[in-house]
């Protein structure tokens, strides 16, 4: 998460006898792969490393999900390699598990798993009279402030790579602030609504991971460029079409960024597995996914539950049917 292996695949942390802080707390720390600046705020932050682990897990899923359709698959085969270059691809990593890093340490505030944060306690709401502050809401302001330090972001010079990095890292977590919304409960004679209780809450994440992969897809390739006004260098986009088109563009802050073009991971590589065996959709994304070499067609029979009955009073019962499933595949 920190950018050296931002979805790195840790074993599971779980410590005997529970989580909590003391020497099961600074083992957990120790398993992670985490940098020695950032080993030392895990110790003094009982439930951070039970927080990243979940961020990690959050943002591997979403991003499997994301692009199950894709020819690179976000799997963990060729991670390490990815993260050296500077592809779509990895801009994405970048901003999914800072996304998953933020969102995970907001919840876990509200939930109680953090020592050093509770709820998000400010209100900032119109009408406080009528509102009353209500329900633990997600800590963003805390969650935010804790990833700066945790992160160390630090203005880099001439590094494109190092700028290019930080700045899908902020996409991501700008993507989860977007997503938090106020949700109130009305209270009072008939739902007349004379108290409401609110609170701050978080997008479901595979929103943010939806949001992030559309910014994927419209993705910006940028290149180092001098701004003598500031007297440093900045990120630079293709010129716009119009009147100033011999101009650069500077990249918004919500544009995923890249500065070198992605092979094509039909075959196997250092970044892949290639798309070997996989499955595909024949309506839908079967020739891009086999990159013209073809696909094989199985049928096979698939169990599943059917005529499923609640009984009283308190269980599901299912009868076993089986149906013939038609599965597409890719040819090597």
């Amino acid at each position: 998460l920190t950018g050296k292996e931002a979805l790195s695949h840790f074993p599971s942390l779980a410590a005997p006898g529970g989580s909590g802080p003391g020497k099961g707390h600074v083992k957990q720390c120790e398993l992670l792969q985490l940098s020695r600046k950032q080993k030392r705020l895990c110790r003094r932050e009982p439930g951070l490393a039970e927080t990243l682990r979940d961020a990690i897990r959050l943002g591997i899923l979403e991003c499997q999900f994301q692009f199950r359709s894709e020819r690179w698959n976000c799997s963990l085969e060729g991670r390490p390699s990815l993260l050296k270059r500077g592809f779509k691809e990895t801009a994405f990593l970048y901003a999914v598990s800072s996304a998953a890093l933020t969102h995970s340490l907001a919840r876990a505030c509200s939930a109680g798993r953090m020592e050093r944060c509770t709820c998000d306690d400010s209100p900032g709401l119109e009408n406080r009279k009528a509102w009353q502050w209500g329900v633990c809401g997600d800590n963003l302001k805390y969650s935010t402030k804790f990833l700066k330090k945790f992160l160390g972001q630090k203005r880099i010079g001439k590094d494109l790579r190092a700028k290019v990095d930080i700045h899908n890292t902020n996409v991501g977590i700008k993507a989860v602030k977007n997503g938090l919304k106020t949700t109130c409960k009305c209270h009072g004679v008939s739902g007349s609504c004379a108290v409401r209780t609110c609170w701050k809450q978080l997008s479901p994440f595979q929103e943010i991971g939806r949001l992030l992969k559309l910014r994927y897809d419209d993705a910006v390739k940028v290149f180092s460029t001098s701004n003598d006004a500031v007297g440093h260098s900045e990120l630079a986009g293709p010129a716009r079409h119009g009147p100033s088109a011999r101009q650069p563009t500077l990249p918004r802050a919500t544009d995923l960024v890249y500065v070198e073009d992605s092979p094509s991971f039909c075959r196997p590589s250092k970044y892949s597995l290639g798309t070997a065996g996989r499955t595909c959709n024949r309506e839908g994304n079967c020739d891009s996914m086999c990159c013209g070499r073809g696909y094989n067609t199985q049928s096979r029979l698939v169990t599943f539950s059917c005529h499923c009955q609640v009984r009283w009073c308190c269980y599901v019962e299912c009868q076993q049917c089986m149906q013939e499933e038609v599965v597409y595949s890719c040819k090597q």
